[in-house]
């Protein structure tokens, strides 16, 4: 599974965030994580981020990129700098403090 979200709405004064979710297969930290990620993004990026998601079982050689480790795996490639969380992305404040949305909730 190799999917991209793309941006519902843009705005040009405001940067678009990529991400990166790897992931497993269908795994249920997997499924998890995506629909975790899915709500965050809607409710605090909504028309402002790029989610990518990379299976490696299907691409396994686009770990070596990202340097991922353990899965699921989210990167934030944009805005800099890169950041990563591991896991399912269930606890919220942990998700966005770690990728630095809270500063970027200008709304």
């Amino acid at each position: 599974m190799q999917m991209t979200l793309a941006p519902t709405q843009s705005s040009m004064d405001e940067e678009t965030w990529e991400l990166r979710l790897y992931v497993a297969g269908q795994t249920v930290k997997s499924v998890t994580a995506l629909a975790n990620l899915k709500k965050y993004c809607e409710e605090h990026l909504s028309g402002r981020y790029r989610l990518e998601v990379i299976d490696l079982l299907q691409h396994p050689q686009l770990a070596e990129g990202d340097q991922i480790l353990a899965i699921p795996t989210l990167v934030r490639k944009v805005p800099s700098p890169i950041r990563k969380i591991i896991g399912d992305l269930s606890n919220q404040e942990r998700v966005l403090v770690g990728l630095d949305i809270r500063s970027g909730l200008h709304k």
